[in-house]
């Protein structure tokens, strides 16, 4: 088990990485796909956060993704509706 914390702000591609970024990222993603196959498929990491979601281009998919990341970690989401052009 590695013991690197995150210290990134973003994640925009794996080139700038350490490879025990890389294996962090691994863990946390297999953590996660665990937490997929329990009853109660939500860990308390947002809990009490609220998340606001505004998604200039409409797609359901990313909407929908985020959403329900929000829930599985315990957050509660708004979503903006698409800004209607003047």
């Amino acid at each position: 088990m590695t013991t690197t914390h995150w210290t990134r702000k973003d994640l925009l591609g794996l080139r700038e990485l350490s490879a025990e970024e890389i294996n962090l990222v691994l863990e946390t993603a297999d953590a996660f796909k665990q937490v997929g196959t329990r009853e109660v498929k939500k860990v308390p990491a947002l809990q009490g956060k609220t998340l606001i979601n505004l998604f200039i281009e409409p797609s359901t998919r990313t909407r929908t993704s985020f959403e329900l990341a929000a829930k599985r970690l315990s957050a509660t989401s708004s979503t903006f509706p698409r800004p209607v052009p003047a």
